[in-house]
């Protein structure tokens, strides 16, 4: 998928506006949002945006690096699972409702 900058501004501008709908950052994968997280990042780093597009590009930052955080955890949890299995390798889909009940 090729996304611009431009369309993240808009995603920006629009976060919040739809209550109850999924946070895309934690359908997308990790690589992906850690590619976002480095662009928003870098535009913050820049200096050159108005206060309340730096502070939606901040806010989108703060949700990305925690599933970014999450991701991490749960790939954690799935090597110390599999570590722990010793000689029987087991494999199980991943639960997002057990990632949160550690």
């Amino acid at each position: 998928m090729l996304v611009t900058p431009g369309f993240w501004c808009c995603m920006v501008e629009n976060m919040g506006k739809s209550k109850g709908r999924a946070n895309p950052s934690e359908d997308a994968p990790f690589e992906q949002v850690m590619e976002r997280l480095q662009t928003v990042v870098e535009h913050l780093e820049e200096g050159d945006l108005p206060l309340e597009q730096s502070l939606a590009m901040f806010e989108e930052g703060v949700r990305l690096s925690r599933a970014g955080a999450k991701r991490l955890d749960e790939a954690e949890r799935r090597v110390e699972e599999l570590l722990a299995a010793g000689d029987e390798l087991q494999t199980s889909p991943l639960d997002e409702s057990e990632a949160g009940e550690q």
